[in-house]
C-alpha cells in the first residue's frame, strides 16, 4: 500500500492547481446544505428512549392501549397565600373554572382537576397547593408550542382569578427546553483568532483556519437539521457538533498552515510547500480526525439511537473538518500565494559594533541565542524523569478521586435554570407536596385476562403502599376495557436520587409474585423509569466502550509510531486525562466547588451521557497530540540513527529534547484553542452543554499541558531506545500511515532520477534479490525487452515481483513507469501486468482457431495499455499457440510504449521465441559465488 502521504501531496498539489474549482465546489456543497435543510429539516426532539428495556417496552404498550396514561403530562400548580385555602367555595370555583379552559387548548387530550372524585394526593396537607393535571397530544413526537402558548394563557387567567396566588405550569412536558446559543460562546472564536494571530505572525494566515472551520461547522449544523426530518436528533447534538467543528477545524488547519508558513520562510515555492505541508502535516491531521472518528461512532456500543446519532453527527462534523482541511485550505492558500511567505528577519548588529569598525577597537561579542522556552520546559521535565512522572501520577489521582462520586442521571426539571416554568413548578411541588411528586412512577399490570380487574388493581395498591421509599399511591385504575390498569406510585426521594432507584428495582424484583397471586404481570414505567433504565444502560456500556477506545488506541499508535510502549504510554495517558476530567467534573456539579464562577445554580447527577462521551471525544483529542508531539520525536530519532549508521551512536534525550522544541509552539497553540473553544460554552450553557463542555475543556487542558507536555517527554526519556521497539513480525502486519513523511521525502528525493526527463519505464539501483547476498541495476525503455533467467532459489521470481510493485522493495532505488517504489507501488501495479505462465491453460482448438491460453490473457491485459508487460516462468510454455503469442508479444514490443520482461529458468529455452534484440540478465543461485551476483543488463543480438 502506498504511504497515505504520497496521496495528500498529489491531493494538495491538485488542490493549489485547481482553486478557484475548489472553491465553487465547497459553495455548491454549501448551498446543497441549505436547500436539504429547508427542504426536508424538522424539529429537534429531546424524547430519550431505550428500546428492548422494560420501562421503553411498557411505555409503548401504554401508548396504544392506554394512551391517557402513556402520553406527556403537564402539571399545573396553584399556590394560594398564606392562611386561605385552595378547598374555600371561591377558590375551587376559580380552580374548576380554569381547568374547563385548560381544556380547549389546541393538542389538550383531557384535564383532570384536583377536585375530581378519581384525584388523589393532588391537594397538599396544608391546603395551600393543588395541582391541576394535564394529559397532551403530541404532534409529530413532540408538544406542539400552540399548546404551550395556550396553558401559559389560562395559568395567568387562574392567576389574576384568584387574588395572591401563584400559579405555575411544569411537568415532564416542560422538561425538553433544547439548549441554545449565546454571544458568550463568540468569545471562544475571538481568543482562537488571537492565538492564530500570535502563532502564525499574519492575519490573512490567521483568518484561513478560522473560515475554513466556520465553513464546516455551518455545513455540518445544516446537515443535522435536514435530518430532523429523517430520524429523532436531540437539540444538544449541534451544540456538540458545533464545539468539536470549531475546535478541531481550527487545529487541523493550523497544523497544515504553520508547517506550510515554516516551509515558505526557508525558500520553498508556495506549489511545492503546500503540496508538501498537505503531505506530512495533513498525514497526522488524517489520523486525528480519523481517531475521532471511530471513538465518537462507537458510542453506538450503547445500543442507544439517540445517542448514536449524536456520535455520528459529531464524527460527520470532524469528517467534514478533514476534508476542509485537505482541500479548501490548500485551494485558499493559493489564492494567497506569496502574501504568506513570512518577510526575513533583520539581522541585528551587535551593540558597538558600528562604533568598533570606526575607531578600530574590538568590537564586544554577540549574545548567546536566547534558548526557546519550549526547550527549557522539555529538558526541566526529564532532567530527573521519574519525579516527574511520580509528581503527575499523584496530581491527576488526586484530580481523580472525586469522580467516585459521580452520579449520572437523565435531567429533571429539579436541574432546570432559576426561574424557568419548569423550575418554578418543580420548587413549588417539592415545597408542597414532596420531591417525590416530581417524579412519579407508572405500574402497569396486563389484566385483560382477569375476572376482578378493579380487586387485581386494588389489590396491587395496597401492596405498593407498604413498600419502603412509597410516599403515597394516589391513582389505581384500568382502561375503558379493562386491557391494562395503571397504579400511580410518588416516591418519597427525588427523580434523580438513589431512594427512587431502589424503589424501581424492589417493585421490579416483585413481578413473579404479582404473577403467582393475581395471575398478571407487572411492569414499572413511567418518564422516570426511562430515565433510569437510560442511566444503567449507559453505566453498563461504560466498560465495554472504554475496552474498545483502549484496544483501538494501542493498535492505531502502533501503526503510526512503530512502538509498543509509546502506545501504552499513550494509552496511560489517556486514562489519567479522562479520569481528571471526571473528577473535576464531580467536584463542580456533584459538590457544589466553585459553582458560582461556573454559573452552576445547582448541584446534583450529571447528564447520563457524559461519562461515555467525553471518554470518546477526549480519546481523539488526545491522540491528536499524541500524534503532532511524539511523531517529531519519532522523526528526529529516526533521522538521527540514519545520520549516524546505528542507533548507538544516538543519544535519545537529544531526539526528545529537537522533536518538542520543534513541535511545542503549534501543539500548544492547538490547545489553547481548542480549550477555549469548549470553555466559552461553559457560563451560558444550558443542560447537558454545560457539563459536556466543562469536562472537554479540563480534559483538553490536563492531556494537553500535564500529560503529552510533562509526562510524555519525561516517560520517553525513561524508555530512551525501547521507546521505539517493535517486534518484527507485528511491524510486517501492521499498515504504515508514514505520519512523518518519510516515504513521501524518498519519493521527492528521486523525482529527477536518474535524470530529468527521463523516458525510462523501469530503472534500477542497488537492488538486492531475495536469497542472494548481491546487488544489481536494471534499465529497460519503451520498446525493449529484457530477459532475466537463473535456476530455482535464484531469486528471480522475487525480482520480477518486486519490478511490477507486486513485493515490497528492501534496499536500493527503483522507479516503474515513472513511478518511485515502494512508496507509489499500488500505482506501479495498476501500469504494470503480470503473466505468470504456470498458471496458463493450454489453448485449444476449435471451429473458429484456438480460444483462451496465453494469447487470450496477452489480449486482456493489452486492453488495460500497461507501461511494463513481466511474463513469468516463460520456459514452461509447451502449447504451440501459446509460444506463439508469446513469440507475437515479443515482435509486438519493438517500437511500442511499452516495455516487455521475460522471465525463465533457463534463457536457452525460450531464445528461439526472441526474435528481436534483448537484453538479459543472469541471476546466481546460493551459494554460488557472490562476484556472480553483481550484474548489469546487457545487450545480446
Amino acid at each position: 500500500m502506498s504511504p497515505l502521504s504520497t496521496y495528500l501531496y498529489a491531493l494538495g498539489r491538485a488542490a493549489y492547481r485547481h482553486r478557484k474549482r475548489v472553491l465553487l465546489l465547497w459553495l455548491a456543497v454549501f448551498l446543497l446544505a441549505v436547500g436539504a435543510a429547508a427542504g426536508i429539516g424538522d424539529k429537534f426532539d429531546e424524547n430519550f428512549s431505550v428500546p428492548g428495556t422494560e420501562s421503553q417496552l411498557a411505555l409503548d404498550s401504554l401508548n396504544r392501549t392506554f394512551p391517557q396514561a402513556g402520553g406527556t403530562t403537564a402539571q399545573v400548580v396553584v399556590v394560594v397565600p398564606e392562611g386561605e385555602s385552595v378547598r374555600s367555595a371561591e377558590v375551587r370555583k376559580q380552580i374548576e373554572a380554569g381547568a374547563k379552559e385548560i381544556e380547549k387548548v389546541e393538542h389538550v387530550d383531557s384535564v383532570m382537576s384536583p377536585f375530581d372524585k378519581y384525584a388523589k394526593g393532588v391537594i397538599s396537607d396544608d391546603k395551600r397547593a393543588a395541582i391541576i393535571t394535564v394529559q397532551l397530544e403530541l404532534v409529530d413526537g413532540a408538544v406542539a408550542d400552540a399548546t404551550f402558548d395556550g396553558l401559559d394563557d389560562a395559568t395567568k387567567a387562574i392567576e389574576a382569578d384568584i387574588p395572591g396566588s401563584q400559579v405555575s405550569p411544569g411537568g415532564a412536558a416542560y422538561g425538553n427546553n433544547p439548549p441554545s446559543f449565546s454571544i458568550v460562546e463568540a468569545l471562544g472564536v475571538i481568543i482562537a483568532l488571537v492565538v492564530l494571530w500570535l502563532t502564525l505572525g499574519s492575519l490573512r494566515a490567521a483568518g484561513m483556519p478560522l473560515l475554513t472551520a466556520v465553513l464546516g461547522v455551518m455545513i455540518t449544523v445544516l446537515l443535522i437539521v435536514a435530518v430532523t426530518g429523517l430520524t429523532i436528533v436531540s437539540a444538544t447534538t449541534p451544540m456538540l457538533a458545533v464545539m468539536l467543528g470549531l475546535a478541531v477545524g481550527i487545529d487541523y488547519a493550523l497544523f497544515i498552515t504553520s508547517r506550510h508558513r515554516d516551509q515558505l520562510a526557508a525558500g520553498m515555492e508556495p506549489e511545492e510547500s503546500v503540496a508538501e505541508a498537505v503531505a506530512t502535516a495533513g498525514s497526522a491531521v488524517v489520523f486525528a480526525g480519523l481517531t475521532v472518528m471511530i471513538a465518537l461512532s462507537g458510542l453506538a456500543v450503547a445500543g442507544i439511537p439517540f445517542l448514536t446519532t449524536m456520535g455520528v453527527a459529531a464524527a460527520a462534523g470532524v469528517g467534514i473538518a478533514v476534508v476542509i482541511a485537505l482541500t479548501l485550505l490548500p485551494a485558499l492558500l493559493g489564492l494567497a500565494g506569496e502574501r504568506l511567505r513570512p518577510k526575513p528577519k533583520k539581522d541585528k548588529k551587535p551593540k558597538g559594533a558600528e562604533q568598533s569598525a570606526v575607531s578600530g577597537t574590538e568590537p564586544d561579542r554577540p549574545r548567546k541565542s536566547r534558548t526557546p522556552l519550549g526547550r527549557l520546559w522539555v529538558r526541566a521535565v526529564t532532567k530527573v524523569p521519574l519525579l516527574t512522572v511520580a509528581l503527575v501520577i499523584l496530581l491527576l489521582g488526586a484530580m481523580a478521586y472525586p469522580a467516585k462520586d459521580l452520579r449520572i442521571a437523565l435531567p429533571s426539571n429539579g436541574m432546570a435554570d432559576p426561574g424557568t416554568p419548569a423550575r418554578v413548578t418543580y420548587d413549588l411541588i417539592d415545597e408542597h407536596f414532596g420531591v417525590g411528586y416530581n417524579g412519579p412512577l407508572i405500574v402497569s399490570a396486563t389484566i385483560v385476562g382477569s375476572d376482578d380487574p378493579l380487586g387485581v388493581m386494588d389489590g396491587i395498591a395496597d401492596e405498593l403502599r407498604d413498600l419502603p421509599g412509597v410516599a403515597s399511591v394516589p391513582l389505581s385504575t384500568p382502561n375503558e376495557n379493562a386491557e391494562v390498569g395503571i397504579v400511580q406510585v410518588i416516591p418519597t426521594g427525588a427523580p434523580d436520587s438513589d431512594e427512587t432507584k431502589d424503589l424501581v428495582l424492589r417493585i421490579r424484583s416483585m413481578h413473579d409474585h404479582f404473577l403467582e397471586k393475581y395471575d398478571v404481570p407487572v411492569y414499572v414505567t413511567g418518564f422516570t423509569a426511562v430515565a433510569i433504565d437510560v442511566s444503567d444502560r449507559l453505566g453498563q456500556a461504560l466498560l465495554p466502550f472504554g475496552l474498545l477506545v483502549v484496544g483501538l488506541s494501542i493498535i492505531l499508535l502502533m501503526m503510526v509510531f512503530r512502538s509498543i510502549a509509546v502506545p501504552i504510554k499513550a494509552t496511560i495517558g489517556y486514562l489519567l486525562s479522562v479520569l481528571a476530567a471526571f473528577g473535576a467534573t464531580a467536584m463542580v456539579f456533584e459538590y457544589g466547588s466553585l459553582g458560582a464562577v461556573f454559573n452552576v445554580h445547582q448541584t446534583g447527577p450529571v447528564i447520563s451521557f457524559l461519562p461515555i462521551l467525553l471518554m470518546g471525544i477526549l480519546f481523539g483529542l488526545a491522540m491528536d497530540y499524541e500524534v503532532f508531539l511524539v511523531s517529531r520525536m519519532r522523526e528526529e530519532y529516526v533521522h538521527a540513527v540514519a545520520r549516524a549508521g546505528s542507533k548507538e551512536l544516538v543519544e535519545p534525550k537529544q531526539t526528545i529534547e529537537d522533536g518538542f522544541n520543534a513541535s511545542v509552539r503549534v501543539v500548544v497553540a492547538a490547545a489553547v484553542i481548542m480549550f477555549a473553544v469548549f470553555a466559552a460554552f461553559v457560563p451560558e450553557g444550558e443542560g447537558p452543554i454545560k457539563t459536556i463542555s466543562f469536562g472537554l475543556a479540563v480534559g483538553v487542558f490536563v492531556d494537553a499541558f500535564i500529560v503529552r507536555m510533562t509526562f510524555v517527554p519525561a516517560v520517553m526519556k525513561l524508555l530512551g531506545h525501547r521507546a521505539w521497539w517493535l517486534p518484527a513480525w507485528i511491524d510486517k502486519r501492521l499498515p504504515s500511515f508514514d505520519v512523518e513523511g518519510e516515504g513521501l521525502a524518498h519519493q521527492l528525493s528521486l523525482r529527477d532520477w536518474p535524470v530529468p526527463g527521463d523516458d525510462h519505464v523501469v530503472y534500477a539501483d542497488g537492488l538486492r534479490v531475495a536469497g542472494t547476498d548481491g546487488e544489481l541495476g536494471m534499465a529497460l525503455r519503451p520498446g525493449e525487452v529484457v530477459v532475466i533467467d537463473g535456476q530455482a532459489g535464484s531469486g528471480k521470481t522475487a525480482l520480477l515481483l518486486t519490478l511490477a510493485g507486486r513485493m515490497k522493495l528492501a534496499t536500493g532505488r527503483l522507479k516503474v513507469a515513472g513511478l518511485v517504489l515502494p512508496e507509489q507501488s499500488a500505482l506501479a501495479r495498476g501500469r504494470t501486468a503480470v503473466i505468470d505462465c504456470t498458471r496458463i491453460e493450454p489453448s485449444h482448438q476449435t471451429r473458429r482457431g484456438p480460444r483462451g491460453g496465453l494469447r487470450a490473457e496477452i489480449a486482456a491485459i493489452q486492453q488495460a495499455d500497461p507501461a511494463v508487460i513481466f511474463v513469468d516462468h516463460a520456459d514452461v510454455l509447451r502449447d504451440v499457440d501459446d509460444r506463439a503469442a508469446l513469440a507475437s508479444l515479443v515482435e509486438e514490443t519493438a517500437g511500442s510504449a511499452h516495455g516487455l520482461v521475460i522471465v525463465a529458468r533457463d534463457r536457452a529455452l525460450v531464445d528461439d521465441l526472441i526474435g528481436v534484440p534483448y537484453r538479459h540478465l543472469t541471476l546466481g543461485s546460493m551459494p554460488d559465488l557472490a562476484d556472480s551476483l553483481r550484474l548489469r543488463a546487457v545487450r545480446s543480438d
